[in-house]
């Protein structure tokens, strides 16, 4: 009875491997670089881990190359497949050629290409008597055909019904948010979000893989380490020794931030940034808990970059895509990023990012270096690895090459001893004289894994099994774009410092950080960009003092332009406690004033904080937290580095009753009511204004009365940019206040402000023309290329 049971259960188990199905692969792009490179061996080792598993398989290789061509091409590939080391040289050529009798090619250019694809594999279902489990659609493409093969899938080539479809996207996602929501509108209108499966090879990295896992397995010992109170900081780092040469054309679309940080370290931060979900398991609550990540992201100012270029890369440039020798180009080859997270866990703790082309080295690793807060009595020598608390203490997942030269887990021995699993990776046999962040290896608990993958191996795996936490949905790539996209338009015209590659750059890329800004640690002498005569440089400028319609101006360069204004508020802030014994401060949105408000929070420490009120000039008609709303842009760069008391902090009410600048709401009126009862004679002892390219000031606009004249001190408005609906200080209200500064920097201001230095009062075509405090002063604060051009 029992042989007979266990023959009915062996049978049982087959007939259900049987109807397991088969997957039909469908490799778009087959006889490129990176199919040949990586993608074609991830195939095979697909093909090794589920051979004998329940499911068939076929291979079709799809290129628009002749069939004849892109047949041999295939061949020559299939025939270089390897298998893992430890696998017999005899099995691993019996699986090599079922895996090649398995594969083919065929020219998929056409609508009635895909039909006949589509036609040719129920065929083979038929003909074998197989049931269909899925289709995978790899594309291996230029974005610019997505569409196009997209449409023919959709139409012609989808699964019968009960199978899946999964499709496999490459990056690029886009230049930047409005060109990457373009592409994901245009994808989703052939496929379903889960059908989908955005690539980013670093999180098939194995290193990177086990970031989650190792967090999870550790809860216990990191629950009290991972946190604002003992990381010092975290580096994300992928330096590579080869440049952009033959990429040139790529190159200078994407740069370093588009093609490694916005993607492969974007992704990392978040799964070191995240908050841990009870089930790592769950693809569904990791994907959620790293789009939360996403959106305590700090956002990114000019400040928080620097920017390089190796000198060689202008002449590859010139020569590839036939420049003239007049030709400089202004793409980043390296770039490192200062990202901070606005949570209760990361608050403080500073993020860098950092990638570049031609550098010393080829590594990539993350860093989670901790802070030591002890004292050791006895000499350095006798300090122990695992138990002296005076040694370094950090987490680090080297992601491969450099000194250590393959993947691997490493823990200081005075934090504790990790937990991994041993089926998946080993401890690193020890290896005298290798050191490894200032410590020889013997100081850490090293792991490596027990069989080395390739990412595109791991994420064929994923793939096939439908794994969506180790891919990009639509809504964590948008969120990555919206955080990016600021930054690289406020970088689009930045001079990259050049350094000449490799060991010679030195100390030329080091860089240091204060607060929010991030800058070289060394100044660069040498002209960035040549050209006829000498550019003059800051200090070849005093500030200047002169008069701007008929008011006091001052101008300088704008580090020292944003520096003097700080000064200027807070001698007008000391003043102003030392007489009244509080001081009422009005502050502009916009991106002027960001700079302004990083220099007052991070260098002015005598400033009377406890004793200031804090007035917004305007607002748009957001909710407070939305990254659109002025008062946001004032908590990220002032109010949470600075102690204002929270009753002295006044944001506009542009959300009542959960509507937004509803009249009915009566939030101008409530506003002018609360000015009234705190601000002597409804009088500010300082007001900063911006100038609008039309002439407009807070949010009063031209050929708008709204604000311009009559008794209301607060008042709605409209904008002719988006969000239209504004709430603003009125004129009057403006101009009851004992100081007023102006500040205007940038070229593009330079058109209105020789326009406004030639107009009278004509606050109704350029409001800025009607700011004229009735008993107080008036101070333009213009820099260089506003003022001079």
């Amino acid at each position: 009875m029992l042989t007979v049971a266990m023959c009915m259960a062996l049978v049982a188990c087959l007939q259900a491997q049987e109807l397991q199905g088969h997957v039909s692969v469908i490799l778009l792009g087959a006889t490129g670089d990176l199919a040949k490179k990586y993608l074609w061996q991830g195939l095979f080792q697909l093909y090794l881990d589920e051979v004998g598993k329940g499911y068939s398989f076929s291979f079709h290789g799809a290129a628009l190359t002749s069939t004849k061509q892109g047949q041999e091409f295939i061949t020559k590939v299939l025939e270089s497949l390897s298998c893992p080391e430890d696998m017999v040289p005899r099995r691993c050529a019996e699986l090599r050629g079922q895996f090649q009798q398995l594969s083919q090619y065929r020219r998929l250019r056409t609508n009635e290409d895909y039909m006949a694809l589509s036609k040719d594999i129920e065929a083979q279902l038929e003909h074998k008597g197989l049931r269909e489990a899925g289709r995978v659609f790899y594309f291996s493409v230029p974005p610019f055909a997505y569409a196009g093969i997209a449409r023919s899938i959709n139409s012609s080539c989808r699964p019968g019904p009960g199978a899946w479809l999964r499709v496999v996207l490459e990056k690029p996602f886009g230049h930047d948010h409005l060109s990457a929501q373009q592409l994901a509108t245009e994808l989703g209108s052939f496929f379903q979000e889960e059908e989908m499966y955005r690539v980013d090879h670093y999180l098939g990295k194995q290193a990177v893989a086990q970031i989650l896992p190792f967090r999870d397995q550790n809860r216990q010992a990191l629950d009290g380490l991972w946190n604002r109170h003992h990381v010092e900081r975290v580096e994300i780092i992928m330096k590579e020794t080869v440049d952009a040469g033959g990429r040139t054309s790529f190159y200078e679309e994407y740069g370093v931030i588009r093609d490694v940080l916005q993607n492969h370290l974007t992704e990392v931060l978040t799964l070191v940034a995240m908050e841990l979900p009870y089930n790592v398991s769950s693809s569904e609550a990791v994907l959620q808990h790293k789009l939360q990540a996403f959106r305590a992201l700090r956002g990114l100012q000019k400040g928080s970059a620097v920017l390089g270029q190796y000198q060689a890369y202008g002449e590859q440039v010139r020569r590839e895509q036939q420049k003239p020798d007049s030709f400089h180009s202004l793409t980043p080859t390296f770039a490192g990023i200062l990202v901070h997270v606005d949570n209760l866990r990361w608050e403080g703790v500073p993020f860098f990012l950092m990638s570049g082309k031609a550098m010393d080295e080829r590594v990539g690793y993350v860093r989670i270096l901790f802070r030591n807060q002890a004292y050791c009595a006895q000499n350095e020598k006798r300090w122990v690895a695992d138990q002296s608390q005076c040694l370094p203490r950090q987490i680090v997942f080297y992601i491969g090459h450099g000194e250590l030269g393959s993947p691997a887990v490493l823990v200081s021995r005075n934090l504790f001893r990790p937990s991994l699993p041993s089926e998946s990776w080993k401890e690193v046999e020890g290896r005298p004289g290798l050191h490894l962040f200032g410590r020889p290896l013997s100081d850490y608990y090293a792991y490596s894994p027990v069989r080395e993958q390739d990412a595109y191996s791991v994420l064929m795996s994923h793939i096939f099994h439908g794994r969506k936490d180790s891919f990009i949905t639509t809504e964590n790539l948008l969120a990555s774009w919206v955080f990016w996209t600021p930054l690289l338009d406020s970088l689009a015209h930045e001079v990259p410092r050049l350094y000449p590659g490799g060991a010679e750059s030195g100390h030329l890329l080091d860089f240091e950080f204060s607060g929010t800004q991030l800058r070289f640690s060394r100044q660069q002498l040498e002209q960035l960009v040549p050209g006829p005569g000498s550019a003059p440089k800051p200090s070849d400028f005093q500030v200047l003092r002169a008069k701007y319609r008929e008011s006091p101006l001052i101008s300088a360069w704008p580090e020292e332009l944003i520096a003097k204004l700080a000064d200027d508020i807070e001698a007008t802030a000391v003043r102003a406690v030392r007489r009244f014994g509080e001081f009422h401060l009005a502050l502009s949105g916009g991106s002027s004033p960001v700079p302004l408000l990083q220099q007052l929070a991070t260098r002015h420490y005598g400033f009377p904080w406890a004793h200031t009120h804090l007035w917004l000039v305007d607002e748009r008609c957001v909710p407070l937290r939305d990254p659109e709303s002025n008062f946001q842009g004032l908590q990220a760069h002032l109010l949470q580095h600075v102690r204002v008391p929270h009753y002295n902090v006044h944001p506009m009410p542009v959300h009542l009753h959960q509507r937004l600048c509803a009249e009915e709401d009566r939030g101008a009126q409530m506003y002018a009511s609360e000015i009234s009862a705190l601000v002597t004679n409804s009088s500010f002892d300082l007001v900063l204004l911006g100038m609008g390219t039309d002439g407009h000031t807070a949010s009063l606009f031209p050929q708008s009365p709204a604000g311009l004249e009559g008794t209301q001190p607060v008042v709605l408005t409209r904008s002719p940019s988006k969000p239209h609906q504004r709430m603003s200080l009125s004129l009057p209200l403006i101009n009851r206040a004992r100081k007023v500064a102006v500040l205007v920097m940038g070229r593009l201001k330079r058109e209105i402000t020789m326009l406004v230095s030639r107009v009278g009062h004509e606050p109704k075509k350029w409001p800025i023309s009607g700011v004229l405090p009735s008993s107080g002063q008036l101070v333009w604060y213009m820099d260089y290329e506003a003022f001079l051009g």
